[in-house]
Formats: C-alpha cells, structure tokens, sequence
C-alpha cells in the first residue's frame, strides 16, 4: 500500500452540513469529527462557516484535540465582476487558513446568488475579470503558504467543459479535481486527469450515478434536488473510473490530499447510523485501489 492511505480526509458535507440555506437537517461539529476519526480519516475541510469556531486558534484546536489535522476549505466567492474586489474576502479566508496550519485554498467561481441550481452567462468582460482574479489570488495565497487552486463546481461559472478549457488556457492556478462535480458537469473527469494532470493539486472524490447526472445536464432535475433523490453514492458504487484517476495522479507523482466528500442531504435526524454507512463504504474501497497501485 502506498501512503495514500495516510493521504484520506474527510468533508463536512457527506454528513450532510452544507452552506445553503435550507439544504436539509444538520449535524453538529462534535458529531461529526468523532466518526471521522472513527473511521480513521486523517484530515478534515473546514466546511461552511459557523461549523467550525470562527476564532483560527479555536478552529484549529478543536481539529487538533480530536487528531484531526487541517486541510484546508471550500471557499465560494465572486470572481467576474469587475466592480467586487475578492482579495479582502480571500485574504480573511487565508488569515484564518495560516493561523489553523491549513494549506489547501479551494476557490469556487461563485454567481453571486443562493444555491447550486442555475448561473448567468459570462461576456468577455466577465472572463477576463475572472481568469485575472484567478492568478491575483493563487499569488496572494502562495504567498501566504498556501496552495490555492478552483474548484469546477456544478452551478458555479466555472462548471463545464468550455469553463474548465478557458480556466486552463487562461490562468495558471492549480485545479481541484473533484470527479463528481465534473461528471455532473459535462466533464470527462478521466480524460481531464489523462490530459492535465500536472495541473491537479488537490482532489475531491465523488461517485456518480451517471444517470442522474444526465438528467441535471438535461435540466430534466435541479441539482439539488438530485442530490436529494441519491445522485451520489459511495465510492465504487457509481459511475466514474476512480481506479483510473487515481493511478494516473499516483503514477505522475501527486502527494496531495483525496478528500472523500458525497454531498448529502438529511431531511431529518438520521435514526440509523446515518452518512458514515456511506463514509466507511468509501473509505474501504478508496484503500482497496491504494493496495493496487
């Protein structure tokens, strides 16, 4: 086995705690971190803002005391338009993200509204603005110690195939490869790890049932309202050629986190064991193709 396996964290979100407003019942902090040490993650993202204590020593304390350590976060902010400035929003993010030892930025190219379910059309204007913020920020992080990279997300204006082209030929961050969000996109996630794997720094592992995915891109479903009917399932239990991607990112010699994140939604309090059955399933599978490679 290689140390993959040391390299597994976890994500609020397959628990089901999630940014949006009404996105279904939420587990507290203390639950959450208990079964993910339970079931042997080494890291954590932060989640959204509120799970974690606001205060970074307190944040950090708190991941420490459960021997969890800090990887970093999602942080969703707008980057088109050119009369919003996003270093301030960023440079709070990364004041936090130093003083909790975190390392990993992941940016998403926020609309601007609620939700993951719809997103205006960019003009030129709006690219250009975008892609310059995109390397103003990864140099403000670099020069922080941390790695900033995008995350193509689902309802973001970085989300399909023409999106991840122009963020590649446009700007130089790093890409968070998360393969769920860019199958349900439009995506290829094996064909963009074959292509551009050098540009992978951080990754995000989903499974997809591939059925649900076309019906978003079809428009026949919202996103969320996929996610609410199961569109993500455990690890080897969906669509995508996880195997594959994480040879290939292995092979080509990718030290970074695989951060296993099934976004769930709980309408109510689970009164079985609830989103770790799916977390324990995953993390298995996950260190069954780390043996293999």
């Amino acid at each position: 086995m290689t140390d993959l396996a040391a390299r597994i964290a976890g994500a609020p979100i397959s628990w089901g705690v999630c940014e949006v407003p009404g996105w279904g019942w939420q587990y507290d902090a203390e639950a959450v971190l208990a079964e993910m040490r339970a079931v042997g993650l080494a890291a954590t993202e932060f989640g959204p803002i509120g799970f974690l204590p606001d205060d970074p020593a307190d944040k950090a304390k708190t991941l420490a005391d459960v021997g969890l350590r800090a990887v970093g976060g999602f942080v969703p902010v707008v980057l088109h338009d050119p009369s919003y400035d996003p270093a301030v929003e960023v440079t709070t993010a990364l004041d936090g993200f130093v003083a909790a030892g975190a390392t990993t930025l992941v940016l998403a190219a926020a609309t601007g509204k609620e939700g993951y379910d719809d997103r205006p059309v960019l003009d030129e204007d709006g690219w250009g603005t975008l892609l310059a913020n995109l390397d103003k920020l990864s140099a403000m992080a670099a020069d922080r110690g941390v790695l900033a990279t995008i995350h193509p997300h689902v309802g973001t204006m970085v989300e399909n195939t023409d999106d991840v082209d122009r963020v590649l030929r446009g700007s130089s961050i790093g890409l968070t490869l998360d393969t769920g969000h860019l199958l349900i996109g439009g995506v290829d996630p094996v064909a963009l790890t074959l292509g551009h794997t050098a540009r992978i720094k951080h990754t995000h592992l989903k499974d997809v049932d591939a059925g649900w995915a076309a019906k978003v891109q079809a428009g026949e479903v919202t996103y969320t309202d996929a996610v609410r009917q199961g569109m993500y399932r455990p690890l080897g239990a969906g669509d995508i050629d996880l195997t594959a991607i994480i040879s290939t990112l292995e092979k080509a010699g990718y030290d970074g986190w695989y951060v296993l994140e099934q976004d769930t939604i709980l309408p109510d309090r689970p009164i079985d064991e609830g989103p770790v059955v799916d977390v324990r399933a995953s993390i298995a599978h996950l260190r069954g193709i780390a043996e293999a490679v």
